[in-house]
Formats: structure tokens, sequence, C-alpha cells
């Protein structure tokens, strides 16, 4: 009996242990109420651009990766925040702004994926990497990114205000400051 008892916990408590520690390992660093950090990249288009100069407005931070089948999934969702809140006004804040921040190694890559998936806001930033396995990217390292696709929602002064909202939550949150 104990032999049974032992063989069918055991690698139940191990199976536990495992996926409780991929949890915490992937699970975004950053939380609600602490401020972004700030970085600076180059845009798809050559321009020079810092988080900063999006202070003001609500700000989706979005990693993705144009070879990550779940990111791609959600380009219909993400097209349909923009086109509904990019024009709107809000209480304590201007405009909304997409910040994707593409996760990858080819940038011909994530050019393409911008362009197939036609993603039409302004603020694309290849963050290259050597690892995608280990996202050892610049910007990835500061957010401690682990898994995309991650999210983050920016309040007008740069604080997190959601991780990993869904595009339910993000409509509700947004609503709500209309």
């Amino acid at each position: 009996m104990k032999k049974i008892l032992i063989s069918t916990l055991l690698p139940l408590l191990v199976l536990g242990v495992y996926m409780g520690g991929r949890y915490v390992y992937f699970k975004p660093k950053m939380v609600n109420g602490e401020t972004a950090p700030t970085f600076s990249a180059t845009l798809k288009d050559g321009s020079n651009f810092a988080l900063d100069d999006l202070r003001g407005q609500y700000v989706l931070l979005d990693f993705w990766g144009s070879w990550c089948g779940p990111c791609r999934a959600e380009s219909p969702n993400l097209k349909a925040l923009y086109e509904k809140y990019s024009q709107q006004r809000f209480a304590n804040g201007e405009r909304f702004e997409i910040l994707s921040v593409g996760i990858e190694k080819n940038a011909k890559s994530w050019e393409a994926a911008i362009q197939k998936d036609q993603l039409q806001w302004k603020y694309h930033v290849l963050d290259q990497g050597t690892s995608l396995r280990f996202f050892d990217s610049p910007i990835a390292d500061i957010y401690q990114i682990r898994e995309v696709p991650t999210k983050f929602l920016l309040d007008p002064k740069g604080r997190i205000i959601a991780v990993n909202p869904s595009y339910e939550e993000l409509q509700k949150l947004l609503d709500s400051r209309l």
C-alpha cells in the first residue's frame, strides 16, 4: 500500500513543483502600479524613439514575435483596439497608442509579419537578440520577458495599470477612462 501511494504521489508532486516553477519563471515580473522602465530604440521607419515620448497617452506595450502563433492570432484584436481607441480622447490622457516590440532574430521576418497582419500603428520596435529561447534582446531584458505574447497597459504617467490583460479587459479599462 505504501509503495503504491509513493509511486502515485511522487510523480504528481514532481509535476506540481515543475508546473509551479514554470509559472513563476514565465510570469511577468512587472506589476500594476509600477512605473514602466523607459528605453530608447529605432522605429521601423528609422526614426529615433523613447518610451517617454508617449507620456500623456495610454500605451499598450506589446511584446510579440513574428514566429509566435498566439501573437499573430492576436493581431486582429490589436487592430480592432487601435481602430476603436486611437482617435478617442480620454479623461486624463490624450490618446491610445500601441507600441509593438518584436523580439526577433531576423528583421525581414518581423517586417513581413507587420505587413501581412496590416499592423497600421506607427510604433514598431525591433528588439533583436541572438536566442529566442532565452529572450536575450535588450528591451526584453529590461522588462524580464520570458514568453510572448506579453502585454502591459500603461497610463498617461507611464505606470503599469494592467499586466497581460485580455482583449475584453483592455476594452473595459479603456472604456472606463473615456
